[in-house]
C-alpha cells in the first residue's frame, strides 16, 4: 500500500484541487492500468486524533494506492512513474509513505528509519548545513521522501522598533504593542447576555495588507504617528519549531528507505557523503532513527549471546567435571555461526535483528550435539577404552541420534522459513539462522569434535 501526500500552492480552493487530483489520477490509471486493486483520495483537510496537521488547509490532498501485484510493478519503478506525474504540475509538493512492516508495527515505530541529527548554535549555518545534507542525501537512489526540520517554514512579519526615532517622538513601545494588538486581534468592547449565556462583543477592524499596516497609527500625545515613521517592517521565513537536544540547536533531515535494502550499507553511504561536507567548529552530526536503534539492539544481543556461552560452559564445566572439556563443547557455537551466515549471503538477505536473536538461539541449541558426542566419549573412557578408540564408538553410536535431533529440529523450523502470511519478515530471518546454523554444527561436528577433543584430552593430561 502507497500513499502520496500533496500539497499544493496556499491559497487553493477545493474545486481546483479536486481537478488536479483528477488528473494525477487518471494518469495513475493509464499508467498501471487493471494493476490497481484500490485508488482513492482525500481533499481538504482530514479530522485527525492528534494536532500534527495542524496547517492542513484546502490546498493538501492525500491519495491512497493499493496494487494487486506489487512483484509486477516494484516501489522503485512506481516512484519514479510518479515523479515523472508530479513534477509536471506546478508548485506542488508530495512526499510518499509506505505501508509499515510487521517488525515496525509490532515494534511501534513510526519515525523515519534513517535521521540525520545536525547540532549547532547559529540557525542560519544549522538551515545551511541541514539543506546541504538533504541534498547529499537525495543522490541516494535507496532513500525517497529526503526531508528537513526547516521544509515546513512559515512567513512571519517582523516589526523592527527604531528607539532613537521612538525616543525622539516620545513613543512608548507598549503603547505601539498594545495599537496593534487592537488593530489586529481586536478589543474587548462589552459583553452580551442572552438566554443565560454571556459572549463577548468583539470590535474589530478589517484585516490589512502588509503595506497597510505600515500605515497605522499610533496616538501619542495628542498626535498621531505612522508605525512605519518609527518602525521597519520585514517579512521573514522562520521555522515553525526550534528543536533542541541537550540545550543544543538541532537540524533533522530525515528519509524513508526502499524495502529490502540493508540499512547498514546505507549508513556507510551517507557519512562518507556527509563526510565531504565542511562543518564549522562547534558543528557537528550524528546518525540517529533506526540506525541508533539498531546499535543499541546488537549491543544488546551481542552481551545476551555472550552470557550464554558463558552460562552454558559453566553448566558444562560442573557436570563434566572439568575446566577443558567445555571448549570442546563451545567450539560449536564459531561452527554454527559459521553457518548462519553462509545461508544468508546465499539467499542474498541481509542479518537483521531477529536474525541475531536466531544466532542467541544457537548458543544453546548448536551445544546439544558435542554434548552427546563428548559425553559418551566419557562413559567409555570410565569403560576403560582407550582414547581415539572411544572416540571412534562414540562417534559410531551417537551419530544416530545427533542426526535425528538436528533433522527434527530443522525441519520444524522449515515451515517458517516460507514467506506467507503476516509476520512472515519476523519469523523467517530466525528460523534460516538456526537451520544453517544446526546444518554446519552437525556435519562438522562429527568430524572436527572428536579431533579436537583428542587434542585438548591430551593437554589437560
Amino acid at each position: 500500500e502507497m500513499t502520496v501526500e500533496l500539497q499544493l500552492p496556499e491559497g487553493t480552493d477545493l474545486r481546483r484541487s479536486e481537478a488536479t487530483i483528477t488528473g494525477i489520477e487518471q494518469r495513475l490509471v493509464d499508467l498501471l492500468g487493471d494493476q490497481i486493486a484500490v485508488l482513492f483520495s482525500t481533499i481538504g483537510p482530514v479530522q485527525q486524533l492528534s494536532d500534527a496537521d495542524e496547517y492542513q488547509e484546502e490546498n493538501t490532498a492525500v491519495i491512497n494506492l493499493v496494487l494487486k501485484n506489487e512483484r509486477k510493478h516494484p516501489r522503485q519503478q512506481i516512484m519514479a512513474a510518479l515523479d515523472g506525474i508530479l513534477k509536471d504540475v506546478p508548485n506542488i509538493s508530495y512526499q510518499y509513505k509506505m505501508q509499515q512492516g510487521e517488525l515496525q508495527t509490532i515494534l511501534g515505530i513510526e519515525s523515519a528509519p534513517v535521521v540525520v541529527e545536525i547540532r549547532g548554535e547559529e540557525l542560519s549555518t544549522l538551515r545551511s548545513l541541514t539543506l546541504q545534507a538533504q541534498e547529499e542525501l537525495k543522490t541516494q537512489p535507496e532513500l525517497y521522501n529526503v526531508e528537513t526540520s526547516f521544509d515546513q517554514d512559515r512567513e512571519e512579519i517582523n516589526i523592527h522598533l527604531d528607539r532613537i526615532r521612538a525616543g525622539l517622538l516620545n513613543v512608548n513601545i507598549d503603547a505601539v504593542a498594545s495599537e496593534l494588538e487592537h488593530h489586529l486581534a481586536g478589543r474587548k468592547a462589552s459583553e452580551w447576555e442572552h438566554q443565560g449565556e454571556t459572549q463577548d462583543i468583539l470590535l474589530k477592524l478589517p484585516n490589512v495588507s502588509v503595506q497597510e499596516l505600515a500605515g497605522i497609527e499610533v496616538p501619542i500625545a495628542q498626535q498621531m504617528v505612522r508605525i512605519d515613521d518609527i518602525a521597519d517592517i520585514q517579512i521573514e521565513r522562520v521555522p515553525k519549531e526550534i528543536k533542541r537536544e541537550n540545550q543544543m540547536r538541532v537540524g533533522f533531515v530525515t528519509a524513508q528507505l526502499m524495502p529490502d535494502v540493508p540499512l547498514d550499507q546505507v549508513i556507510r553511504e551517507i557519512n562518507l557523503k556527509l563526510g565531504k561536507l565542511v562543518f564549522p567548529t562547534d558543528y557537528r552530526y550524528q546518525i540517529s532513527g533506526e540506525e541508533e536503534k539498531r546499535r543499541e539492539s546488537f549491543a544488546h544481543l551481542t552481551f545476551a549471546l555472550l552470557l550464554s556461552i558463558i552460562l552454558v560452559y559453566m553448566v558444562m564445566a560442573s557436570q563434566f567435571e572439568s575446566l577443558v572439556h567445555p571448549f570442546t563443547i563451545l567450539l560449536t557455537i564459531p561452527l554454527a555461526l559459521t553457518g548462519s551466515i553462509f545461508i544468508f549471503i546465499i539467499l542474498g538477505k541481509s542479518l537483521n535483528i531477529m536474525a541475531y536473536i536466531g544466532l542467541v538461539m544457537l548458543g544453546g541449541i548448536a551445544v546439544n550435539n558435542s554434548i552427546l558426542l563428548v559425553d559418551a566419549i566419557n562413559q567409555l573412557k570410565r569403560e576403560g577404552w582407550k582414547l581415539a578408540d572411544a572416540v571412534v564408538e562414540a562417534g559410531s553410536r551417537r551419530i544416530r541420534p545427533i542426526l535425528m535431533t538436528s533433522l527434527t529440529t530443522i525441519l520444524g523450523l522449515l515451515p517458517l522459513t516460507v514467506g506467507f502470511g503476516e509476520g512472515a519478515a519476523l519469523r523467517q530471518p530466525m528460523a534460516l539462522a538456526v537451520i544453517g546454523g544446526l546444518i554446519t554444527s552437525t556435519l562438522l561436528t562429527l568430524v572436527v569434535i572428536p579431533c579436537v577433543y583428542i587434542k585438548l584430552d591430551r593437554f589437560s593430561r
